[in-house]
């Protein structure tokens, strides 16, 4: 999928500079980034389930008895 974002000069220009420094383009360094944000994202929720589920286990086992 292809997107198109609107910069402000410093983000384009601190962008470039990244890019150049790194030896990769804008447009790849762009990409990596939104990447690894969205990875990260999906990491901070499936930490925060598992805690949720282990936090709430025994509560949620005694809910799938049913009433004794």
């Amino acid at each position: 999928m292809r997107i198109s974002i609107e910069l402000s000069k410093e983000e384009a220009n601190a962008l470039l500079e990244a890019a150049e420094r790194l030896g990769v383009s804008p447009e790849e360094l762009a990409s990596a980034a939104l990447s690894d944000a969205l990875d990260h994202s999906k990491e901070d929720f499936l930490k925060a389930a598992e805690y949720v589920l282990k936090k709430n286990e025994e509560l949620f086992r005694r809910l799938s008895r049913g009433p004794t």
